[in-house]
C-alpha cells in the first residue's frame, strides 16, 4: 500500500542547521514516501485534481498570458496515455524510452509515463549524432520518442539517423506532426497516445523503490558518455527533501526554463512542485533560451504569480531590467547553481529584485540537490546546508582519487556524500543488460564528487573549485577530452590541452593550448577553422587558441592544467587592463583551491580604477589591486 495524500504534504523545513537533527530524529523508512514517481503523481492527483500542475507557455499560438493549462488530473491522464503507448508499442517491462524533446507538455507526460512502466532516458537534442547514438546504445534503448518533421524538421532528421543506427530499436515515436518515410518503424506518438485509456495503467505491473526509474548522461560531450541512473527511492526522495528548503510552500508557483534532460529541470522545478501539489509555469520549448519570452521575464513573473525560479550564473547574468509598475511581490527568491557565481551576479539581482539569490550544490551522481542555501540564514560563499539524511564531508585522496581520510570540520579537501540521493553507479555493459556498476566512484556509500570544498562546523558547506576537469559553461557540460581529440585530428598539431576559462556570462567557456610540429604550416586562422568545423557540438568549440611551446606538466609527466587556467586568467586581466588603457604585472595563483590574482598596477595614485573593478568584479575570481606609484 502507498501513502495516502495526506501524508505526502508533510514536508518539515530546514531553516538551521539544528532543524536537521530534529527531522532526522524520525527516520526517512517513517515519513511514508510513495514507492515510485507515477505513486507520486497519482497521489497529488487524486488529493487535487482541480489544482494547477503546469502552464504551458509557448505550447502552441496563444499569447504567454493565456498559456494552456494542465491540472493534476490532465498531468496524470497524459501519463497513462504514453505509458499506455509505450507498452502498445511493445516495450518490456524495464525497457528503455529515450526523450530526444523540447521542453513540452508531453515532454513530461513522455518522460513520467516511460518511468512508469520502464526507464526514461532524456537526452540533449543538440548533441552530435555519434554522442547520440553512443548514450542510446550504453542505455539500451528500445523506444526513441522525438519531434516530428513539423515540430523541427532538423531534430527529426537527426532522429531518424540515429535509430538507423541502434539496432535494438523497437520503434520512433514522432511528436507533433504524422511519421514520414523512415529507415525504422514509426508512428505518430500523439495520434497513438490519445487512443489509450486515459484512467489507468493498463498493466498491473509496478515498479518503484530501487528500480531503476531515468538514466541521466553526466557529460555534454564525453567521448565515453558516462550514464548516471536514478532509481525511484532516489527521486522520490529528492522531490521530497527539496521541499524542507520552503521552496513549495502553499500557493507556490515555481518557473521551469532549464531543458529536461537536466536534472534540476526534472526535480526541482518538476517533480518537487508535483509531490507538493503546486504549480509549474515552463517557459517552452527554448526555455530561458527563448529571446521572446525572456523579454518579457518580469511580466511573466507578475501574470503568473511566480514564486520562484532555478537557474545557471547565465541565466541570472542575462535577465532584462525590470520595467516600472510591474508587481513581483509574490516572488520570494531565485536559486542559482551549477557553475561558479560572480558575487556582481548577485548584487545587482538581489538590489533590483528585492529578494535573496540562494546558492545550492548538487551533481546528476547525486540524483540533484544535496545542499540549499535556507533563506533566512544565508552565510556568504556557502552554497548552504546539506538536505536531511543526506551526510557531507571532505575527505583527502589519492593520485587516483581514491579516499585515503577524512578532514576535519573547516578543512579543505575533496567533498563527499553519503545518503538516500546517492546514484548506484555509473550504467556498465553486462552480459544481462546494461547494469549500475558503483566502482570508482562510490567508496563505503560515499560518493566522492571530485569538487573541492570545505564543510564548517555548523555544517555549512562551502566550494572552492573542481577537481575534475569538466567545463561547465552556462551550466552545459562539456568534457574537454573529445574537444582535445578533434584538435589533435589536425596534421600539425602535436599536443592540446582544453581548459575551462573565466567567462563573464557563461562562467567557463573552453580555451585551447596547442604545441606544434616542428615542421607546422598551419596559422591560428586555419586552426580556429578546423576546432570551429570538428567540435563535438558548437559549445564545445574553443572560444580561442593560444599556441605555446611547451604545455606545463606534473613531475610524473601529466598536463598540468590548473596551470594553464593560470596563464587564461593572467591573459585575460592583462585585455582588461589594456582596454582602459592601464598597464600592470598580473600574479595569479591558487589559493586554498581557487584561483586569485594579484595585480601590481602602474598608475598615478590619483587615478581612478572604478571602471576597472566593475569589469573584474563580473568574474567568478578573488583578486587584490596593489598601486605601484609611477615616478
Amino acid at each position: 500500500m502507498g501513502p495516502t495524500p495526506a501524508t505526502i504534504g508533510e514536508r518539515p523545513l530546514v531553516l538551521s542547521p539544528r532543524d536537521l537533527a530534529e527531522i532526522e530524529a524520525v527516520p526517512l523508512s517513517e515519513r511514508h514516501l510513495p514507492a515510485s514517481t507515477y505513486e507520486l503523481v497519482a497521489h497529488t492527483a487524486t488529493a487535487h485534481p482541480d489544482r494547477t500542475a503546469l502552464h504551458l507557455l509557448g505550447e502552441d499560438s496563444r499569447p504567454w498570458r493565456d498559456a494552456p493549462r494542465w491540472t493534476y488530473r490532465t498531468l496524470l491522464e497524459r501519463v497513462h496515455q504514453a505509458a499506455n503507448a509505450y507498452l502498445a508499442l511493445g516495450l518490456p517491462e524495464g525497457g528503455v524510452v529515450a526523450l530526444m524533446l523540447p521542453n513540452l507538455g508531453v515532454t513530461y507526460a513522455a518522460l513520467l509515463g516511460a518511468q512508469a512502466v520502464g526507464i526514461a532516458n532524456p537526452v540533449n537534442p543538440m548533441l552530435a549524432e555519434e554522442h547520440l547514438v553512443d548514450i542510446l546504445t550504453i542505455t539500451g534503448a528500445q523506444v526513441l520518442v522525438a519531434p516530428g518533421p513539423g515540430l523541427s524538421a532538423h531534430l527529426w532528421d537527426k532522429a531518424q539517423r540515429v535509430a538507423a543506427r541502434l539496432p535494438g530499436l523497437i520503434a520512433v515515436a514522432a511528436v507533433g506532426s504524422p511519421p514520414v518515410s523512415s529507415p525504422v518503424p514509426t508512428v505518430d506518438f500523439t495520434a497513438m497516445t490519445a487512443e489509450q485509456p486515459a484512467d489507468r495503467l493498463v498493466t498491473t505491473v509496478r515498479r518503484g523503490g530501487d528500480d531503476i526509474a531515468a538514466h541521466f548522461h553526466t557529460g555534454g560531450t564525453t567521448g565515453t558518455p558516462k550514464i548516471a541512473p536514478h532509481t525511484h527511492a532516489c527521486q522520490v526522495y529528492m522531490a521530497w527533501a527539496l521541499g524542507c528548503s520552503g521552496a513549495y510552500l502553499d500557493n507556490a508557483v515555481t518557473l521551469s526554463g532549464l531543458p529536461l534532460f537536466h536534472v534540476n529541470a526534472v526535480h526541482v522545478t518538476g517533480l518537487g512542485p508535483f509531490m507538493h501539489a503546486t504549480a509549474v509555469v515552463s517557459l517552452g520549448p527554448s526555455g530561458y533560451r527563448d529571446k521572446g519570452l525572456m523579454a518579457d521575464f518580469w511580466q511573466i513573473i507578475e501574470r503568473y504569480r511566480v514564486t520562484g525560479f532555478s537557474g545557471v550564473p547565465t541565466v541570472f547574468s542575462s535577465l532584462p531590467p525590470i520595467p516600472d509598475g510591474v508587481d513581483l511581490s509574490s516572488l520570494r527568491a531565485g536559486t542559482v547553481g551549477a557553475a561558479p557565481l560572480p558575487s556582481r551576479v548577485r548584487e545587482r539581482f538581489e538590489a533590483t529584485a528585492k529578494v535573496p539569490l540562494l546558492e545550492g550544490y548538487g551533481l546528476t551522481e547525486a540524483t540533484c540537490a544535496s545542499a540549499i542555501t535556507p533563506a533566512c540564514a544565508p552565510r556568504p560563499g556557502s552554497v548552504g546546508l546539506r538536505l536531511p539524511y543526506q551526510h557531507i564531508k571532505t575527505v583527502t585522496v589519492d593520485a587516483d582519487e581514491n579516499p585515503t581520510e577524512d578532514c576535519p570540520p573547516g578543512a579543505t579537501g575533496v567533498l563527499a556524500i553519503s545518503g538516500p540521493a546517492v546514484f548506484p553507479g555509473y550504467l556498465r555493459p553486462s552480459p544481462g543488460g546494461p547494469r549500475p556498476e558503483p566502482t570508482g566512484k562510490i567508496f563505503d556509500g560515499w560518493l566522492i564528487t571530485g569538487d573541492i570544498g570545505h564543510v564548517d562546523t555548523d555544517g555549512y558547506v562551502y566550494l572552492t573549485g573542481r577537481a575534475k576537469d569538466l567545463i561547465i559553461r552556462g551550466g552545459h557540460n562539456i568534457d574537454p577530452r573529445p574537444v582535445e581529440e578533434s584538435l589533435l585530428a589536425h596534421p600539425d598539431v602535436m599536443a592540446a590541452a582544453v581548459v575551462g576559462a573565466p567567462d563573464p556570462h557563461a562562467g567557463e567557456v573552453p580555451l585551447a593550448y596547442l604545441v606544434l610540429r616542428p615542421e607546422a604550416t598551419t596559422d591560428i586562422e586555419e586552426l580556429r577553422d578546423w576546432a570551429t568545423a570538428h567540435a563535438p557540438e558548437p559549445t564545445a568549440a574553443p572560444r580561442s587558441i593560444h599556441v605555446v611551446d611547451a604545455l606545463p606538466t606534473t613531475a610524473v609527466g601529466k598536463i598540468y592544467k590548473p596551470g594553464l587556467v593560470l596563464d587564461a586568467v593572467t591573459r585575460i586581466i592583462q585585455t582588461v587592463l589594456e582596454l582602459h588603457h592601464l598597464h600592470g604585472q598580473v600574479d595569479a595563483r591558487l589559493r586554498d583551491g581557487r584561483t586569485h590574482a594579484t595585480i601590481h598596477l602602474a598608475t598615478p595614485g590619483n587615478a581612478s580604477i572604478a571602471a576597472l573593478v566593475a569589469d573584474l568584479d563580473a568574474y567568478a575570481w578573488s583578486y587584490e589591486i596593489v598601486r605601484e606609484p609611477t615616478r
